[in-house]
């Protein structure tokens, strides 16, 4: 079973597989909250697939905190 989409592209929008996991997780609880999504025909039916398809598609993106010392 091959999984979309992959973790490779996905690290080509965002390079810590940590800051994937988090972002995908807190907008996968703000979709099922709230039950609004921002793709037109998401492929997946789970939560976090199509948060996952949203930072995929450039519909969700994060500000990094890095600068913080």
């Amino acid at each position: 079973m091959m999984l979309e989409p992959s973790i490779d592209k996905l690290q080509l929008k965002i390079n810590s597989k940590y800051t994937l996991v988090t972002l995908s997780a807190r907008r996968a609880r703000q979709i099922q909250e709230t039950k609004q999504h921002q793709l037109e025909r998401p492929t997946s039916h789970k939560y976090v697939g199509i948060a996952l398809e949203e930072i995929q598609a450039d519909k969700l993106s994060y500000v990094s905190d890095d600068d913080d010392e």
